[in-house]
């Protein structure tokens, strides 16, 4: 994720580190100098299109807006809710803390229950985003984290895990059923938050949606070059490439949202996220915390 103050006139173009321009650049230039060429063919054969102009492609482009603001705000609302779900789950592993501390007498269970809901966290980053989180769940469960991270689902074990800590407890009387209940529903809505992250990444925008707009995209942009060439001459190619630059970058954008687990500049900032946890659970039990993760760049991953 990129975190940077607004940028000035004189930096605005400038910044690349955030921006979908080094995805679309051959794009943009690829569709300057076609741009150029039509301009070329044009004057060279003297050909003429008639009177229509720019305002068939008007319309069109006003069909492909419509298109590119559904997509975009189908792909920030799955971002959003990302977000929220990640939220969510900090406030509940700050509740869980809150209440375990309050429940359980026995430091080493209430260290070992807490050391479980940092590395579900780190679990829960690594199905995400598809990386192996191992090394850094067994720096807080040990070798258990071998066991946890060979199951088909690291996070569910890993709340399972969890689950059967505290049914220990029940059984051995060490909390009764009332304090039973308060873990068990932190867990449920940790459980809950996982189940919700793994439906954004599960199910992504249909491809027909699209398959439609880069379709769309560059036959409009194929095509006007053929209506600019007559009225604007060579400035054509500077039109065209600022069209390509609106319509696939906004595209791009999309794409980019659409994951919001990932690690490109504009994904969630899942590393820092499990860092808040991991400060909030050792700040619970009265040991030092780490310290947050520092951008780099303007990027915290």
């Amino acid at each position: 994720m990129i975190v940077r103050p607004r940028p000035g006139f004189l930096h605005l173009f400038f910044i690349m580190r955030g921006s979908v321009v080094p995805r679309i650049l051959p794009q943009i230039f690829g569709f300057a100098a076609y741009g150029a060429l039509v301009v070329l063919i044009v004057r060279a054969l003297k050909l003429e299109f008639g009177n229509a102009g720019t305002a068939p492609f008007a319309l069109l482009g006003v069909a492909l807006s419509i298109y590119l603001g559904f997509r975009n705000n189908a792909a920030y609302d799955r971002w959003w809710e990302a977000r929220k779900l990640w939220g969510q789950l900090v406030f509940d592993v700050r509740n869980l803390a809150r209440a375990s501390t309050g429940l359980i007498e026995d430091r080493a269970t209430l260290r070992g229950l807490m050391m479980d809901a940092i590395a579900f966290c780190h679990f829960l980053r690594g199905l995400l985003r598809r990386v192996d989180a191992l090394p850094e769940a067994r720096g807080f469960i040990g070798e258990e984290a071998n066991t946890i991270a060979a199951a088909a689902n690291a996070p569910d074990a890993m709340v399972r895990s969890m689950g059967a800590r505290v049914a220990a407890l029940r059984k051995s009387g060490a909390i009764d059923t009332i304090g039973y209940r308060i873990l068990d529903e932190r867990l449920s809505e940790i459980a809950a938050a996982q189940a919700g992250c793994e439906r954004i990444m599960g199910t992504p925008l249909p491809f027909a949606y699209t398959l439609l707009l880069q379709r769309t995209a560059y036959v409009f942009c194929l095509l006007l070059p053929f209506g600019l060439a007559s009225a604007t001459g060579w400035a054509t190619p500077l039109f065209t490439a600022l069209i390509a630059y609106t319509f696939f970058g906004l595209d791009a954008l999309s794409e980019e949202l659409e994951d919001p687990f990932g690690t490109q500049p504009n994904d969630l900032a899942l590393d820092g996220l499990c860092r808040v946890c991991e400060i909030s659970v050792f700040e619970a039990l009265g040991e030092t915390p780490p310290k947050m993760i520092s951008a780099d760049k303007f990027y915290f991953s």
